[in-house]
């Protein structure tokens, strides 16, 4: 649709389009007189003959194309159009499963495809820069990784929008926020087609049909709302890069999702520390006497602490190794059980304390870190920090590294793969 713009130079409006031949995409843009020239000559799934158009470095940030270049209609452009339709290749998508959203980066422009559950009314809204108002509805879609997703269309595409639930719709061009976890948006160059014939759409109708109607499904925005009230964006990083990026260095903390396996745990006597039982206290109590543990800052006895983890774990992936430190409520997830029962078997001499620690070992979670500058034995060294783990969707990495194979093409010569 036509957009106007309005900055400190003047005034003006704009209109985009997608051009699409057997080589890929490439993104179009027509400002002031263009738009009255071209606009409402060029028509979607038309073909064209394009030419003295200025091309310059595409600008990402507005556009849904992967292309490092774009085009702009100048006055002298040509458009003129073709009669032989045949052979017009279709659009081209490389889907984002929902799954996957949480280890896309903030403000991403992804492709993505999901069954539409619900639809929310029209609501307007005044736009901050320009004070005007505008439209916008949120869309609610999911998908067989068993996610679903709030996505927001606006303008004219929210008021317009009459597409029943249970029907399968494709977006290209829409934008990955970390509003409430993750969310989406429809950017103005973006398109949707609803009920597309192309594989995607028809497994999804299927499994839809079959079982997913039924499905109960999980929201980004609970799952990271466990790891950060603040809604902030937790990249998922490799060891490596958490090391090369220097997370941790500056003033101040850093915060990234890891994806790694436990190789050790330290089992000595720095693994639990006893606690006060006071609601919301966790302090360190002192043994004062034989069954009598006090603290100094409820000035409370005890005849007996509340062990609670405080726990150095290793862990690696496949570029690294590192030391993490946790505490009571990521301890418990890791060794299935609370600190009083482990000290329990310690003071029993019993030897199901091994067999704890050996069973969390070779274990693989997805760890919400913080990286910060410490000084430990007036030494200064990053401290990477848990504030949260849980266990590997096994079944959202499967269909990612599926997606990274396809995109190797066997009859390439530069392929991975030997013909």
């Amino acid at each position: 649709e036509i957009k106007t713009w309005h900055n400190k130079n003047g005034e003006g409006k704009l209109f985009s389009c997608n051009f699409l031949d057997e080589s890929g995409e490439i993104r179009a843009t027509g400002f002031k007189e263009a738009v009255d020239q071209w606009y409402d000559v060029l028509q979607e799934g038309s073909v064209y003959y394009v030419s003295s158009c200025k091309v310059q470095l595409a600008k990402k940030q507005f556009s849904n194309v992967n292309h490092d270049y774009e085009l702009t209609f100048e006055r002298d452009t040509s458009i003129e159009k073709a009669e032989d339709n045949e052979g017009v290749p279709q659009i081209t998508y490389n889907f984002t499963t929902l799954a996957d959203l949480q280890s896309v980066e903030k403000d991403t422009t992804i492709d993505t495809i999901g069954v539409l559950k619900e639809v929310g009314d029209v609501n307007e809204i005044v736009s901050k820069t320009t004070s005007k108002p505008f439209s916008k509805r949120e869309l609610t879609l999911v998908d067989n990784t068993g996610y679903n997703v709030r996505l927001t269309i606006w303008g004219n595409t929210a008021l317009n929008f009459d597409v029943p639930t249970e029907t399968v719709i494709a977006f290209k061009g829409v934008k990955v926020s970390d509003f409430g976890g993750r969310s989406l948006s429809l950017l103005s160059s973006g398109t949707m087609n609803v009920n597309p014939d192309i594989d995607e759409g028809h497994k999804l109708k299927g499994w839809y049909d079959a079982q997913g109607r039924n499905d109960t499904f999980s929201s980004h925005a609970n799952s990271m709302a466990t790891t950060s009230t603040s809604g902030r964006n937790d990249q998922m990083k490799t060891i490596a890069q958490v090391r090369d990026e220097n997370l941790g260095m500056g003033e101040s903390a850093d915060y990234f999702s890891l994806k790694a396996t436990i190789v050790f745990v330290k089992s000595d006597t720095t693994f639990a520390y006893p606690a006060c039982l006071s609601e919301g206290c966790n302090k360190k109590v002192v043994e004062v006497a034989e069954g009598e543990w006090r603290c100094e800052r409820c000035d409370k006895g005890w005849p007996n602490p509340e062990w609670r983890y405080i726990m150095s774990i290793n862990v690696s992936d496949h570029t690294g190794q590192m030391w993490l430190s946790l505490f009571d409520d990521v301890g418990r997830m890791i060794m299935g059980r609370p600190a009083n029962d482990i000290m329990k078997m310690r003071d029993e001499m019993s030897n199901g304390e091994k067999e704890v620690f050996a069973n969390a070992v070779c274990q693989t979670y997805v760890f919400r870190c913080r990286a910060k500058m410490d000084t430990f034995q007036d030494q200064q060294r990053v401290r990477y920090q848990v504030s949260s783990a849980g266990p590997v969707n096994w079944s959202a990495e499967g269909k990612k590294l599926a997606d990274m194979i396809k995109q190797y093409s066997l009859s390439d010569n530069d392929s991975l793969f030997v013909n």
